[in-house]
């Protein structure tokens, strides 16, 4: 009987599988050095080429977004220190809009020279005619600053939050009240410390919403009594006048001078 056997080429051709490399690896082959090449077929080899070759295709992740112009929360005193158990009135649940879009900067029209330890006494005065004489539910501002730059809480509902305060008619709405403790006429001075503070209350509570304390501000009249018929949509200041809105001459001349230089350090403290 005739064995036939089998040549060593045939044995070689059955036990021989050429792994099928995908054309994109073969064309990163090409670049690649001579170890790297190596190591890259023998990832083919075992399926992994295909997902390395994928991860390259893959899309290229969204950039973050930019980051907000925010300003650092200055120290704010709170209610509390101002307003005890006796002088307390009753009130409703605070009311709130999404986010401040101004700050209107007001004068409290009292005396100037008054020592700032007295401050929290002014302010449950203010608090007392606004809600006594004028039968309102509570201060109408948000907050208040003395003449030595203390911030205090006014309005109840929260200093980070929007809450709807009674000091500007027609638009107390998606806005915050800064009253400076004083009376600020022509010819007034202005401390120094008090117009600070301000830039930092206006660039914090602004921030909030990335409102730069520069630009304008599009508010909607909510009553005939301002200088907007009601429904009108007013351009305003980002950080305006209470007369910018109201028939008065509220902050007083000598505030309202100010108020260029203020916008401009509130903006500094948003990092503009």
């Amino acid at each position: 009987m005739r064995v036939l056997r089998r040549t060593p080429s045939a044995r070689r051709r059955r036990r021989v599988r050429i792994p099928r490399v995908p054309r994109s690896a073969l064309l990163l082959l090409a670049c690649l050095p001579g170890l790297a090449a190596v190591l890259v077929l023998a990832l083919c080899a075992n399926g992994v080429g295909r997902k390395a070759t994928a991860a390259l295709r893959s899309p290229i992740a969204a950039r973050p977004a930019a980051a907000t112009h925010t300003a650092p929360k200055p120290r704010i005193v709170p209610r509390s220190a101002w307003l005890d158990a006796l002088s307390r009135h009753a009130q409703p649940p605070p009311r709130y809009d999404d986010k401040v879009l101004a700050v209107f900067i007001h004068h409290t029209d009292s005396p100037n020279h008054y020592d700032c330890a007295d401050a929290p006494r002014i302010i449950r005065y203010l608090y007392a005619g606004q809600t006594g004489v004028r039968d309102w539910d509570d201060i109408g501002y948000n907050f208040l600053v003395d003449r030595c730059g203390t911030i205090y809480e006014g309005r109840a509902g929260g200093v980070d939050r929007a809450v709807t305060g009674a000091h500007t008619q027609g638009f107390n709405h998606r806005t915050a009240g800064i009253a400076a403790i004083g009376t600020f006429t022509a010819g007034v001075p202005v401390p120094k410390a008090m117009t600070d503070a301000i830039a930092a209350l206006a660039a914090w509570k602004l921030g909030l919403a990335d409102v730069d304390p520069r630009t304008k501000a599009h508010l909607v009249s909510s009553n005939s009594r301002s200088r907007y018929a009601v429904g009108t949509t007013a351009t305003l200041p980002a950080l305006a006048a209470h007369k910018d809105a109201y028939m008065t001459s509220c902050p007083g001349a000598a505030l309202l001078a100010r108020l260029p230089a203020i916008r401009e350090r509130a903006a500094r403290l948003q990092g503009r």
